[in-house]
């Protein structure tokens, strides 16, 4: 993330996104959110807890300095299927009328060897959950590649950041019965 922001802005995208995710659920008793990362050091690097959300615009700041320490101090490498498996996990074991695990990616699955084949099983690993995948990089025709392989309408891409409040709330609507 950190070693190509300077190709596509991929990090100041995703703390753009993980701030405007912070500002959008402030305060919504309906809703707990986790903001949980990975790297190639970790496959679970929690950001924000829902049961200690950031209470004001300096903690929100905390959370994002500590995401741009986390990218640019980790070892190269990517935990995308193991962290989106274990959200999964860890998200369905509270009772909840509805679950949704959103993953913002760089779309760079094909440098460390994951197929979109295997993301997208488990993105359907669990039909209670909602998983998504909003990609806020790519090199070349990456994100499109993955969106036209991942189950249709479960992934975005989102290179601009005015377009993320729309984006959540197609995915937060895509799933009303």
């Amino acid at each position: 993330m950190y070693r190509f922001n300077s190709y596509d802005g991929r990090l100041e995208r995703s703390l753009e996104a993980v701030l405007v995710v912070m500002e959008a659920f402030d305060k919504q008793p309906n809703f707990k959110l986790d903001i949980v990362g990975h790297s190639g050091d970790s496959i679970e690097v929690p950001f924000v807890e829902s049961s200690n959300p950031p209470a004001n615009d300096k903690e929100r700041l905390q959370v994002l300095k500590a995401m741009i320490a986390e990218s640019q101090y980790c070892w190269s490498g990517d935990n995308t299927m193991e962290a989106t498996r274990a959200a999964i996990q860890q998200i369905s074991k509270e009772p909840a009328d509805e679950y949704f695990v959103i993953v913002f990616s760089d779309a760079n699955f094909s440098r460390y060897g994951i197929r979109p084949s295997h993301f997208a099983s488990l993105m359907n690993s669990d039909p209670r959950v909602n998983v998504f995948a909003i990609f806020i990089g790519s090199l070349g025709d990456q994100a499109k590649r993955l969106r036209e392989a991942l189950p249709s309408g479960r992934s975005l891409i989102c290179m601009n950041n005015k377009d993320l409040p729309q984006q959540l709330q197609q995915i937060l609507a895509s799933t009303i019965k």
